[in-house]
């Protein structure tokens, strides 16, 4: 890292959706915040999604785009995507050092959690814990309950089928302890989840059951809120921006979905591959050993066939670890996005509801009650949040999916290349066999005609006058010299 120590940013603490500005919120009304909560003016535009455009205020999540995919690109950058005043980052978090539990009852890995950060949420400057995929999995859960208009980046999944998957191998543990740091960095760089106390805990606790033992009773209110609302009611319809966001979410997946079974077909289409390239290069090597003459270019061919067996493995790794992962992430991630629009459905068919309600009323100007208007604002929050996020979220998925292509379009020409110079190097040793054969072959033929030229000559000696006789011996040599050399 470099430029010095990160700068502490001035911390607003966790958002609760109760705490939340409100972008359509009046200034007279009694459930707008004031003081350091204000709305920000930047405006979000909804250019993707409709068919024309919605300009509506972002009062707690400014939009911007987000991190790269690369976790080493993560740890190094200091400045944050979304935050335009130029200040630098203040909390870094990494996931490493895997080890190995066993217990009587149960063998599980678990991560060191290290945490570095300059917020006056945290005691101290840095923490360093262990956790095990469960409590990434509580984490997660408290963030949906406490933060339910926002998008939570999804965890890798948890399903392993027994026999098919070690999930105690190396290489099984090495992708898992990417994707959770993934995972945690998504949340890092989040302006409102990275605030949230679950957060902080999940970070700084040493001993976190004592948190996972309290359960409901840290339920926030708009958790519980959003989760039974709207018993029976059916929405009438979404707003365009909302239902094209549905659309695309559900395109994208399927065509991602597509692509990931091709891809896993693909990959075990390579390795059944790989297994005949590996028993096919030492026949030729076995081979050499019955022939003389063809000993050499046999060996070369078979060391020709080890060196592209050798890339094609590499090539399998890579789209194994870095491919398929990537596309997983974001099939979960539309999964976790359609949860969120679930929800803003749900408060907005509550909405309709109560405000049916009302208008039904025999009143002539009938008052707009208190919890109808708070449900307009949650509805309100859910809006702008839901757009921010999504907001974020595409500008994540850009970058992430340029990085992917491209490190596949360069993994694909490196194995393209180490196959070409291994087939490369074997044309030479072949053409030096050839060109000694015919060298071999051009002696004997010379040596063979020999006897005949001698005896032409002699007998032209005869018949010939002695001047014609010296010219043409002198001429017949060169010329059968010239011919075969």
């Amino acid at each position: 890292m470099s430029g010095g120590p990160p700068k502490a940013l001035p911390s607003t603490g966790p958002h609760s959706l109760r705490d939340m500005p409100h972008p359509l919120a009046g200034s007279s009304s009694e459930e707008a915040v004031g003081g350091d909560s204000t709305p920000s003016p930047d405006l979000l535009t909804a250019r993707s999604f409709g068919d024309k455009d919605l300009i509506l205020p972002n009062g707690s999540t400014p939009a911007g785009p987000a991190s790269p995919a690369s976790s080493s690109s993560l740890l190094n950058r200091l400045q944050l995507d979304d935050d335009i005043d130029g200040e630098t980052r203040d909390l870094f978090v990494t996931v490493d050092d895997p080890k190995k539990h066993v217990c009587t009852m149960e063998t599980y890995i678990t991560y060191r959690i290290t945490t570095k950060s300059t917020r006056v949420e945290f005691d101290l400057p840095e923490y360093s814990v262990r956790r095990r995929y469960q409590d990434f999995d509580w984490l997660r859960n408290k963030l949906e309950e406490s933060q339910p208009t926002h998008l939570i980046p999804p965890l890798p999944e948890k399903f392993v089928v027994k026999g098919v998957v070690d999930r105690f191998s190396e290489e099984f543990v090495e992708t898992r302890r990417k994707a959770l740091d993934k995972f945690l960095k998504r949340i890092t760089d989040h302006p409102v989840l990275s605030f949230n106390e679950h957060f902080n805990v999940f970070l700084t606790a040493k001993d976190l059951n004592a948190h996972k033992k309290q359960g409901m009773a840290l339920l926030t209110r708009v958790g519980e809120s959003v989760k039974h609302v709207t018993g029976g009611y059916k929405l009438r319809s979404r707003p365009l921006e909302f239902a094209a966001i549905g659309e695309y979410l559900d395109t994208f997946a399927l065509k991602l979905g597509t692509i990931d079974r091709i891809a896993q077909r693909i990959i075990k289409e390579e390795i059944e591959y790989l297994v005949e390239l590996r028993e096919y290069g030492p026949v030729y090597s076995t081979w050499s050993a019955l022939e003389g003459e063809l000993a050499e270019p046999l060996e070369g061919v078979s060391a020709c066939i080890g060196n592209c067996s050798t890339a094609l493995e590499e090539l399998t790794e890579d789209m194994t670890e870095d491919f398929l992962p990537v596309l997983r992430e974001y099939i979960l991630y539309s999964d976790s996005m359609k949860s969120v629009l679930k929800k803003r459905d749900q408060v907005q068919a509550e909405y309709e509801a109560k405000l049916e309600a009302v208008a039904l009323r025999k009143e002539e100007r009938p008052k707009v009650p208190a919890d109808v208007e708070k449900c307009q604002d949650r509805m309100e929050c859910f809006n702008a949040d839901l757009k921010a996020d999504m907001e974020r979220w595409q500008n994540s998925k850009r970058q992430d999916f340029r990085q992917l292509l491209m490190g596949m379009a360069d993994k694909n020409i490196q194995y393209y290349e180490k196959c070409l110079m291994a087939w490369e190097s074997i044309i030479p040793l072949l053409q030096e066999k050839q060109e000694a054969n015919q060298e071999e072959e051009s002696v004997s033929r010379w040596a063979s005609k020999m006897p005949s030229v001698t005896a032409n000559s002699l007998l032209l000696v005869k018949l010939k006058p002695p001047q014609f006789t010296a010219t043409f011996l002198g001429t017949a040599a060169a010329k059968v010299f010239v011919s075969n050399y």
